[in-house]
């Protein structure tokens, strides 16, 4: 025999489900939770009392922030998927997270007339020998540079594999600035083995071997404009320290962007010195 369930009335599953009847109201009109019947004349809505446990998962969806077109697409999910669907939604938003909070340490930085800056950046020294790099150079946006810097690695990366691939950090040179007043020009460089180089079609030069001064960032601090922070911390070290800077400043990559998370390591901001 079928078993026919008990309905609530609103304020009932309300009280059971620890929700109001304003947020029950909310997730009808939204289609994350239909009431079961509402009556044609009076417009009570009444739910089943087996449905408490799907109430009951909202609210602590709801918890995380989740917006509700989240929550809908999560309650559409068997099990497992579910679980992996909160888990990608939490991973978005520690790096959200993560990335405001670097936001909110270049503006303390900033607003403080750079106090602390120094303490929030460990500066070092490294010889860097000479190289010879694959190029690919444009003027740019700072909105531009999350997209390009990626597909232009990519785009050197494949022709490097037709030259033995490549053989180090690749590194992105600003020889100008990349601000709301400036476009650079970028060059993105991908160094290659010279014994295997076999003649590079692709435009190509050699890096001088220098000295430079570094400061390594994390994930979450890769991001314009709290990444400014990092390249003041370079700069300021070099000139309190009686040197020059001997050529543009960049970004030395040396980690997989696509599976690093926000607190890895990811990238070092150097700059030449003389």
């Amino acid at each position: 025999m079928d078993v026919v369930e008990e309905l609530l009335s609103i304020g009932a599953f309300a009280r059971r489900a620890r929700l109001s009847q304003k947020a029950l109201r909310l997730y009808d009109r939204q289609g994350v939770l239909r009431p079961d019947r509402v009556d044609p004349a009076t417009g009570y809505r009444y739910y089943r009392e087996g449905r408490l446990a799907e109430a009951r998962l909202i609210v602590l969806l709801r918890g995380l922030d989740m917006p509700l077109a989240t929550v809908a697409e999560v309650l559409a999910l068997p099990g497992p998927e579910a679980a992996e669907a909160v888990a990608r939604y939490w991973e978005s938003v520690e790096r959200r997270v993560a990335g405001q909070r670097s936001l909110a340490d270049h503006l303390r930085i900033q607003l403080s007339g750079d106090e602390g800056m120094m303490d929030m950046y460990e500066i070092q020294q490294r010889e860097v020998p000479e190289q010879l790099v694959l190029t690919e150079q444009r003027h740019i946006r700072p909105e531009e540079l999350p997209v390009w810097i990626p597909q232009s690695l990519d785009r050197l990366a494949g022709i490097a594999a037709d030259h033995g691939g490549v053989a180090g950090a690749p590194f992105v040179v600003y020889h100008g600035e990349v601000n709301e007043d400036g476009d650079g020009p970028v060059e993105m460089c991908v160094p290659i083995d010279p014994a295997r180089a076999a003649g590079p079609t692709a435009p190509h030069r050699t890096e001088p071997a220098h000295r430079e001064a570094y400061t390594r960032l994390v994930k979450s601090q890769v991001e314009y404009p709290q990444i400014l922070s990092a390249y003041d911390a370079v700069h300021r070290w070099i000139t309190d320290r009686g040197l020059a800077v001997g050529d543009a400043p960049r970004e030395v990559y040396f980690a997989d962007w696509a599976t690093a998370g926000p607190s890895d390591d990811v990238c070092d901001i150097a700059f030449p010195t003389v």
